[in-house]
């Protein structure tokens, strides 16, 4: 194999993995605090912004991975 094809690779190799994981991350997030709403309304002010923030931190591994695949 050509070293071009194997950086190629190893490129799409490492946004796959790193976008697949916050994917179901987010997902998950998004399911879990959507169910507990719906079974006590009344906090819906309370889950708003730790869910926010889990889903921030999620999607900044996402970020990682694109930056090392912009380095690779």
């Amino acid at each position: 194999m050509e070293p071009e094809v194997i950086k190629a690779v190893a490129k799409a190799f490492t946004i796959a993995i790193g976008g697949i994981g916050p994917a179901l991350a987010v997902g998950r997030i998004g399911a879990k605090a959507m169910e507990s709403i719906g079974r006590n309304p009344e906090s819906t002010d309370k889950l708003f912004v730790p869910m926010l923030l889990g889903m921030a931190f999620a999607e900044a591994i996402a970020i990682y991975a694109l930056v090392i695949t912009f380095i690779l």
